[in-house]
Order: C-alpha cells, then sequence, then structure tokens
C-alpha cells in the first residue's frame, strides 16, 4: 500500500509481509544513492524478557556484544562483502533497538540480500567469541574513560532507581564475561524473528522488487511477541548529586529532570515534540535564561540540553563547562517556573516553533534520518510522516504544562565530572 503525504511530498509504500515483516519504502526516482536499514526492537535495555513462559535474566551487553558478532559469516566477513560491493555498511545498538545498515549506488539488490542474510543466519564459534570479549571490553574501558558519557550516565543512575535505562548499552568487562555462544543464540532466536523487525529502504528501489527478495531471503515465519520487564521504578529522584573526578580541565555538569514517560503511539511522537521545544524555548541560544547566564559567566558555549524517551523513561537534561553548577540548575528550575505560571512570549514561541518545523522538514532530505524515523515510529507505533499534523496540534500551553510538570526541585539530579585524578 502506497500513502501519499502532501504536506512533506514524500510517498511511503508499506506492506506487512506473512512472516510478521514491516517493511517500508520511500521512493526517491532519479537518485544514486540508496540506503537500506534493517533493525529489531531488541537493545541494551532488553536484558530481562520471557521466552516460552520463562522469565530469563541475560548479562548486561549482550544485545551490543550480538551487534559486533552478526558480521561474521561461514563465509568470512559480511562487512568485506558489502565493501567490495561499492557500499558503505555499519550497525549501531541503542537501548532500545539494533540497527543494520548500507549505503550504496551500485548492487543494491545483491547488497541487500548480504544483508538480510547475515543478520537473519548467525554463525558464532566459541573462539571467535571468546576473541571478541577482548575487543569489547577495551571498548568498554575506553567508554569509561570518556568524561561525557561517564557524566551522563551517572546523571540517569541518579534519576533513575530500576528502570533499565540504567543498563550500560555495553555492559562492563564483568558482565560481557558470562555471554557465550549459547547465549547469543539464545537472544538471537528470541528477538531476530521476522515479526520482531522492520525493513526500511530509501532511494530510486523497486518496492515489490524489494518484498520479493525479502520474502526469499529471511525465514517463512516470524515469531512470539517476547514481553520484556524494564523494572518498576518509584516516583521519586534516586540520587540528587553524583560527583566525580576525572582529568578534566574545566568542571562539567548535567542537570537532569525525571520527566513522566510516555504511552506509546502518537502520543508518544508529540510527547517527544513537546520536549523538544521546551527544551528550545527554555534552553535554546537565544532564550532569556541562557542570555542571563551567559552574560554571568555561568556558562559558555557547550551548554546545551535535550529530551529524550525510552521504554518507561523520559528525561530533560541539561548541562556542559560551569563554575557553578547548582546555580545553573537552580536558575533553570526558577525559569521554568517563570515560564509556566506567566506564559511563552507569543513572538518567541513561534520563532522557536518554526525554527523546529524548517529543521524537521528538512530532515527528510536525509536517506538515513527517513530510515530511522520510521523505524522509531513503527516500533512506538507513529507515524513521523505525520510531523506537520502532530507539531501543529501542540500550543504554547502545552509546553507551559510540560515545564510545570516535570522541571522542579523534586525532580533534578545534578551529576558533575570535577577536575582531579579519575576515581
Amino acid at each position: 500500500m502506497i500513502t501519499r503525504y502532501e504536506r512533506i511530498g514524500e510517498s511511503v509504500f508499506r506492506k506487512k509481509l506473512a512472516n510478521g515483516l514491516e517493511l517500508r519504502v520511500v521512493p526517491r526516482p532519479d537518485y544514486a544513492r540508496k540506503y537500506a536499514f534493517f533493525a529489531t526492537r531488541y537493545g541494551g535495555m532488553d536484558t530481562r524478557f520471557c521466552l516460552n513462559g520463562q522469565w530469563l535474566d541475560t548479562p548486561a551487553g549482550i544485545a551490543h556484544y550480538l551487534e559486533h558478532k552478526m558480521f561474521d559469516t561461514e563465509e568470512g566477513n559480511a562487512l568485506q562483502e558489502l565493501a567490495k560491493n561499492g557500499a558503505e555498511p555499519n550497525a549501531f545498538t541503542g537501548n532500545a533497538m539494533t540497527g543494520y545498515y548500507f549505503d550504496s549506488t551500485q548492487h543494491f539488490e545483491e547488497n541487500l540480500r548480504i544483508l538480510l542474510s547475515f543478520v537473519s543466519v548467525p554463525y558464532f564459534t566459541k573462539e571467535s567469541v571468546d576473541k571478541e570479549q577482548g575487543i569489547i571490553a577495551q571498548e568498554i574501558r575506553m567508554i569509561e574513560d570518556n568524561p561525557d558519557w561517564r557524566i551522563y550516565h551517572n546523571m540517569v543512575e541518579s534519576l533513575y532507581q530500576s528502570n533499565a535505562a540504567r543498563t550500560e548499552i555495553a555492559g562492563s568487562v564483568d558482565s560481557i564475561r558470562e555471554i557465550t555462544a549459547e547465549t547469543l543464540y539464545d537472544c538471537h532466536k528470541a528477538f531476530y524473528t521476522p515479526s520482531n523487525m522492520i525493513l526500511s529502504v530509501v532511494g530510486d528501489v523497486d518496492p515489490e522488487r524489494v518484498e520479493e527478495i525479502a520474502a526469499e531471503i529471511l525465514p517463512a515465519s516470524g515469531g512470539p511477541e517476547i514481553p520484556r520487564d524494564y523494572g518498576r521504578e518509584p516516583e521519586g529522584v534516586g540520587r540528587r548529586e553524583f560527583r566525580q573526578t576525572m582529568e578534566v580541565a574545566t568542571p562539567q555538569f548535567l542537570a537532569g529532570f525525571k520527566c513522566r514517560p510516555a504511552a506509546e503511539g502518537e502520543t508518544w511522537f508529540r510527547q517527544a515534540l513537546i520536549g523538544e521545544l521546551a527544551s528550545d524555548i527554555l534552553l535554546g541560544e537565544s532564550s532569556p535564561l541562557y542570555l542571563k547566564l551567559y552574560r554571568d559567566g555561568l556558562i559558555n558555549s557547550t551548554f546545551g540540553g535535550d529530551y529524550e524517551l525510552l521504554p518507561g523513561y523520559a528525561c530533560f537534561y541539561a548541562g556542559g563547562d560551569s563554575r557553578d553548577s547548582r546555580a545553573v540548575a537552580d536558575a533553570i528550575i526558577k525559569e521554568a517556573a517563570r515560564l509556566a505560571a506567566g506564559g511563552i512570549d507569543p513572538d518567541f514561541y513561534e520563532r522557536t516553533r518554526r525554527t523546529i518545523y524548517g529543521s524537521y522538514i528538512r530532515s527528510f532530505n536525509s536517506f538515513e534520518t527517513i530510515a530511522v524515523s520510521m523505524t522509531e515510529g513503527y516500533f512506538h507505533g507513529y507515524d513521523p510522516f505525520r510531523f506537520p499534523e502532530v507539531f501543529e496540534s501542540i500550543a504554547p500551553e502545552d509546553v507551559c504544562a510540560f515545564l510545570r510538570e516535570n522541571i522542579a526541585p523534586e525532580r533534578c539530579a545534578l551529576s558533575e565530572i570535577l577536575p582531579g585524578e579519575t576515581a
């Protein structure tokens, strides 16, 4: 079925295959580039799940470990095969998904067959799995030495007490030692099933031909729905402050706010857009708060913020370099309360709204953004191409309500990295 979106000038081919795979194709006639993104709803958070009526606990980092090993094939390495065909392949593991993709201008069908084959047919040996432990352990140590990652993870651990978002995607050096070829095969069997996956393609391709190849390569049947347990999270913040010393030149901080999680569906999309609007209005470079903090010397150009959603998790955060992070966090809370009570300047709101609207529309020029947006939308039950309609349903009062409900002292945790020897 083809759906046309006149307001953004896009057409999307959608089809649910007999094996349960969701297929999305955005035709781009006359473009040489072709982009394919094959993803499973399985990421770093999915360490506890129910399979065949039994709840299983798996080691932290197993989804990321599995991603590393998926490129191994009985014949060699899929990355090398794709590169020989002129493709640029890669993969990533997030909190709630793992994606494999390639970008190419030639040999698209052959590259698509390779992609679908190596992701759906695992090949592990004890020797290769053991060897990978050293590689991933080195990667974990590098992450642990990164101040930006440490300050973020410390913030999440402070805000949340049991939600699986606390789990580091790569795991720990200790947790990955528990991973074996058998556990990798078990997790692949549970989550790498067509009914838990989506194939998104953008470019000058024939959607029906993509469908034929997918039906030919992938298993004929999907798999059962896998219940996941992300933890029962209490309302309050677990820890108000988290300080760590590292070899940094200046103090760094993140002030995080534990927000109310969003329901799946279009509500999820709308909530994400409200959070983005709130972030730009409260923290953007032209906002009154930013200008005042900058003028007072409390922040510099590193300052910024964001809002993110995950299953059972929502977080609004801001940070950067600062000599007085507590003063900045207090100013954020105070300004949010002022806006919530007195309203947002209409001209400033409209400028911010137009900026975000234009940015979203321009993002549809990116093949990668289109494919990832379709994937995230499918996994969370919304249609990213309905952006104009959803965005226009948001009013200044919605942003004020968001600030009132979420940017409050009792919802705040302050994470700091201070100069000194690494703790």
